[in-house]
């Protein structure tokens, strides 16, 4: 099961790079149930060890492909944001370090095995992945546009995705870049 989880997760992040057409450096953002990846409600069962797993798999492809990570933690850390330091150099850190049932086993995961991490309130990032229902739009920028991967599954879970896009600005004459629709 370990290996498919493993092998699930990767292909959700490289379905979303390429869909997104992310880049070095853009920041992804991930809310994920544990719960809802071993069939469970969410909330009502954090699995460390699942959260292991899906964590070294998409920390291993966002490293490999220049992405920064940021994990979502649960509602009682307000969903606090653990991401890299550097990836987030202006922000105002809290402090807070997350456990499997206060923040999250994810959360807990990237704080255990990122290089600098550090929790942040907020983040705007550039695309996102939301594992189990989880309502991770409040850390997208404007504007989110959804994409449907064909991977839409770890475990039980269902994962739904979200790319950014530039605001439009100006009249119904403004000439758009259609790269960015």
């Amino acid at each position: 099961m370990d290996n498919e989880l493993y092998l699930q997760a990767t292909a959700v992040m490289e379905e979303l790079s390429l869909k997104a057409k992310l880049k070095r450096g853009d920041i992804v953002v991930v809310g994920c149930s544990t719960s809802e990846i071993i069939g469970s409600k969410i909330g009502t069962n954090s699995s460390p060890e699942t959260a292991k797993v899906v964590f070294e798999a998409l920390h291993e492809y966002a490293a490999q492909n220049g992405l920064y990570l940021a994990v979502q933690c649960c509602e009682h850390l307000n969903r606090a944001i653990i991401v890299e330091r550097e990836a987030v150099p202006f922000a105002e850190i809290v402090n807070v370090v997350p456990q499997p049932k206060a923040g999250g086993s994810m959360a807990t995961q990237a704080y255990a095995h990122f290089n600098d991490p550090v929790a942040v309130e907020e983040i705007k990032a550039d695309a996102g992945i939301d594992i189990g229902f989880t309502l991770i739009g409040m850390h997208l920028k404007k504007v989110a546009v959804p994409v449907r991967l064909e991977n839409n599954r770890i475990g039980e879970a269902m994962v739904i995705a979200a790319r950014t896009r530039p605001k439009f600005i100006g009249g119904v004459r403004a000439v758009y870049d259609e790269e960015m629709l």
